[in-house]
């Protein structure tokens, strides 16, 4: 059976909101407009998500702290998390049930391993941001992990939840170099080997490199797998949220993404969807063409 997660949020937030692009970034919306996040949700429920990822990924102190807003940092993680519940009770009508996951990311700046913080520095806020979400979540997703120390950190609140704990790794955008750290799918693998971890998956890194690495967790691990790429360009070396502008590629055509994630399930991925840059359509796409697959397969069976 194949989960469906849903696309970005921050990237649809600042198609509607330009000025959420920097400071504190997609917090910014639950601020301003938290009507609108649940928008957001309600159309990747509509799209065909299976589940649906809290916009927890700048409720942290260093996106909080460029407006003066720490302390705020547990209060706006548990409302997106509320919100978050309220798009997908209403989506799970019938036999469908839409889960939701937590999102737990870097706590410094994505892709840039050089900038983990220490666990000692780190622990207690993925902890808060746990016992925030602790409610509305079914899953914890530690996402955008550029380390196996950054994912160790992360997963380690979490795995005390009695919740499932998924954890996505950015990879390099070389297919086959690894790890944003430069460290091996095996080795940040190995780093979580005595925590209950229920997937693994990669997420904010081109395709191409996933497709690749996905055939490398197939082989490590008989536990579920996963992917959801983005539709970025190269992150440049030393990259910051507010000095840097990464734009999208355009060549990356929905139907591209549609068949890298159809490669990926050969490949092994069972959980399939998508990060910065890949909105409600295309994950409308990718549903609608796993749905015909299995009417397809079906039919092939019955006949």
């Amino acid at each position: 059976m194949i989960t469906i997660l849903d696309g970005g949020m921050g990237g649809e937030i600042q198609r509607r909101m330009p000025a959420a692009a920097t400071g504190v970034w997609s917090a910014m919306a639950l601020l301003e407009r938290p009507d609108m996040v649940v928008d957001i949700h309600r159309e990747y429920i509509a799209a065909g998500a299976d589940m649906i990822t809290t916009n927890t990924y700048s409720t942290i102190p260093s996106y909080l702290g460029k407006a003066g807003l720490e302390g705020r940092c547990r209060e706006l993680t548990a409302l997106a998390g509320r919100l978050a519940r309220e798009a997908a009770a209403e989506g799970g009508t019938g036999a469908r049930r839409v889960r939701v996951a937590g999102s737990l990311p870097p706590l410094s700046e994505s892709y840039r391993a050089d900038l983990v913080p220490p666990a000692a520095e780190a622990l207690p806020v993925y902890e808060d941001m746990v016992e925030a979400l602790a409610d509305d979540v079914d899953v914890f997703l530690c996402e955008t992990m550029s380390s196996a120390a950054e994912a160790r950190h992360a997963a380690s609140a979490p795995v005390k939840s009695g919740k499932p704990v998924y954890v996505a790794w950015t990879l390099d955008e070389t297919p086959g170099a690894g790890l944003r750290s430069g460290e091996s799918v095996a080795r940040a693998l190995a780093e979580l080997d005595d925590m209950a971890i229920d997937a693994y998956l990669f997420n904010c890194t081109h395709p191409e490199a996933i497709e690749v690495g996905i055939g490398e967790l197939a082989a490590l691990t008989d536990k579920p797998i996963g992917c959801y790429p983005n539709r970025l360009n190269r992150v440049p070396k030393g990259w910051t949220l507010d000095n840097d502008v990464v734009t999208g590629r355009r060549d990356l055509p929905r139907q591209h993404y549609v068949a890298s994630m159809l490669r990926c399930i050969e490949r092994g991925a069972s959980i399939v969807g998508g990060c910065c840059g890949i909105g409600p359509a295309d994950i409308g796409a990718l549903a609608a063409t796993l749905e015909a697959k299995s009417a397809a397969s079906a039919a092939s069976v019955g006949h």
